[in-house]
């Protein structure tokens, strides 16, 4: 019964996002006041129920009720208890369950929190939010139902995809659909401020919040998807230009650019029309993405093979959602005031630089990701675009984009004197030159883009830190902390990637047992071979001896065999230390007896990572920054009208 129980969960849910709308509707229509009070408790209900039916549904996962085919397919009775409740979101119908479910409980938040806009702007961003909700709910109810029944139930289950049974199951798919559901709830935003002709400022800040928690989450979880596919795949790369992953960039370049728009309307009352512009750019985005994972059109390791009346379904809903939003911009563009001017030399100047090239850079990925599709579709052919074009074609644009990020914190609002900037600049650019020239005189192989990387990664930290010279440290804002923090990230990350690039040093070898192996500053020797037991698993695991400068110690990478379902896979073996990674990976035995071993030695790696984790904390200190500076606001004209 537990089954039907989140099937009748979902239906009501699925009910309750139609009246929501309904009233929204009817209550801008009529201007009723107790229409337009019944729509926020609606939306909080309705994400209550939508909850409850993903707790049904872990609990079906958890039990192993296999008369549950969603379970049957993908699960088993063997699996960790850890596999079996992320397990529940590590398919299709339970991935886009939790996506819905995330959907509901944030227009629930809005309905509970917001109190910034006017009521009937509120009420439309409200009912935008159901009309978004209620095509996933049709998907789901008549597309994939997450609780059908399968009779007779088999004895056990066929299990989860070895691939996925790693706890970044765990985080990495919910912290990339807190991202993109944020992005929902700022393009809802944005169409209730179109419906009711109020886009400016209030709008902005009532945006702003879940614009930058959209960012903070989709960061967090393309770092850790990064960081999980580098460890569990053992290729030895941190990014593959996997179309899966780029359907998760593309959001975040969006979002990116909507950020610092938003701000600049928030706090100048800049921007509106391109605010707003963007706001749809970035929902399409997180739809694209959708549509790309689930239609069945990609072959990807993160992709969920599903058959095209899925896809079909998906895109008819991306066409619906983000069409009518370019038809509703376009007919009331023209009712949107102009905001406040400013000059080419300022922040606001620096903003809208730094949108157009991260728009730039999101026309890139967009085009290589649909491009092979597109022309496999319509011309029969195969083409294939890899890391070559991505590196190329967006390199140097992403590198310009560095540059200016250096230099906007440090411009003034709404005009600034070029003189001046380049004088506040200087200290950065002098670094920046010393860097590129120690690089070309003690690297000059390591290529011109990991150099310029490298070189412009010291100059952006310099210059990140700008903003607090000369500051009373006590009395910076916390959100200018976090504006620090997050840019100093990404010269944390892309030092981390210069330096990836330009020094890995790699060994593929043939090993004999005792034979010594040299990568970079270490000797691996191939002590022996064993076989081990996992919970649900069997393996083969090297026991590597490491030496370096005269110190020692013993990686042990595996490879395993699942039987539910049955897949071998390459469980890596990393030694981290202060200055890179070892990465090492134990392939087949050939017919002389010797063990494949894979040995990458990656200065600085692991900075990537960190610079992400800070861009991330940076955006935390951000948002908790702006909320007390709102709050503090709201107080004190509560006590000025007292």
């Amino acid at each position: 019964m537990i089954a039907e129980a989140g099937l009748a969960a979902l239906w009501i849910a699925a009910a309750l996002a139609a009246l929501q709308f309904i009233l929204a509707t009817m209550g801008i229509a009529r201007g009723d006041p107790d229409v337009l009070r019944a729509v926020r408790p609606v939306a909080v209900v309705q994400g209550l129920i939508v909850a409850l039916a993903l707790a049904l549904l872990i609990w079906v996962f958890v039990a192993t009720d296999l008369s549950v085919k969603l379970v049957a397919d993908n699960s088993h009775s063997a699996k960790p208890l850890i596999y079996k409740i992320a397990g529940a979101w590590g398919n299709h119908e339970g991935s886009m369950l939790l996506w819905v479910t995330i959907l509901g409980l944030a227009g629930g938040a809005v309905a509970l929190l917001e109190r910034q806009l006017a009521e009937k702007t509120l009420v439309a961003t409200l009912g935008s939010q159901a009309l978004i909700a209620l095509g996933f709910y049709a998907f789901l109810l008549f597309s994939s139902n997450p609780f059908a029944r399968l009779s007779p139930a088999p004895a056990d289950g066929n299990g989860l995809n070895p691939l996925l049974q790693d706890p970044g199951l765990a985080f990495h798919p919910p912290t990339l659909y807190i991202g993109y559901v944020g992005i929902s709830v700022a393009f809802s935003f944005a169409v209730g401020a179109m419906v009711m002709r109020d886009v400016g400022p209030a709008f902005a800040r009532a945006m702003r919040p879940w614009v930058l928690g959209a960012w903070i989450f989709l960061t967090l979880g393309i770092t850790a998807g990064s960081y999980w596919a580098y460890y569990e795949l053992g290729w030895g790369g941190w990014w593959f230009w996997d179309p899966v992953e780029n359907a998760s960039l593309m959001p975040w370049l969006a979002a990116t650019a909507l950020l610092h728009s938003v701000t600049v309307l928030a706090t100048r009352d800049g921007l509106r029309a391109w605010t707003i512009m963007l706001a749809v750019v970035a929902f399409s985005m997180s739809m694209i993405g959708t549509f790309l994972v689930r239609s069945g059109i990609l072959t990807s390791v993160h992709a969920f093979a599903v058959d095209p009346e899925r896809g079909a379904f998906i895109l008819a809903l991306l066409a619906i959602y983000i069409g009518g939003a370019l038809l509703l911009f376009a007919t009331r563009v023209s009712t949107i005031r102009e905001g406040q001017g400013f000059e080419f030399v300022s922040r606001e100047g620096a903003l809208v630089a730094n949108n157009l090239l991260l728009s730039v850079i999101l026309g890139v990925v967009l085009i290589g990701t649909l491009y092979p599709i597109f022309a496999a579709g319509v011309f029969g052919l195969q083409v294939s675009i890899g890391p070559p074009f991505f590196n190329k074609a967006a390199g140097p644009v992403a590198l310009a984009l560095v540059a200016i990020m250096a230099a906007g914190p440090l411009m003034r609002w709404r005009r600034d004197d070029g003189s001046a900037v380049l004088n506040r600049m200087l200290v950065p650019i002098v670094v920046t030159g010393v860097a590129v020239a120690g690089l070309v005189v003690f690297a000059g192989d390591a290529g011109v883009l990991p150099i310029l990387g490298l070189a412009l990664a010291v100059g952006l930290a310099v210059a990140s830190v700008a903003p607090l010279w000369k500051r009373n440290l006590r009395r910076t804002p916390l959100f200018t902390y976090g504006m620090v923090l997050s840019h100093l990230g990404i010269a944390v990350s892309l030092a981390g990637m210069a330096s990836e690039t330009a020094f890995t040093q790699q060994t593929l070898v043939a090993a004999k047992i005792g034979e010594p192996q040299h990568v970079g500053p270490y000797t691996v020797t191939l002590q022996s071979i064993r076989p081990i037991l996992g919970p649900n698993w069997s393996a083969l695991e090297a026991e590597l001896k490491v030496e370096r400068g005269g110190s020692a110690f013993v990686l042990t990478p595996q490879s395993r065999y699942f039987a539910n379902p049955v897949t071998t896979t390459n469980e890596s073996s990393i030694a981290t230390v202060f200055d890179g990674q070892l990465y090492t990976v134990l392939g087949q035995q050939d017919e002389a007896g010797r063990w494949q071993l894979r040995l990458w030695w990656k200065p600085f790696v692991t900075l990537i990572w960190a610079g992400g984790a800070m861009v991330a904390i940076g955006g935390v200190l951000s948002l908790i920054g702006r909320l007390l500076r709102e709050r503090r606001t709201v107080a004190r004209r509560e006590e000025a009208f007292a």
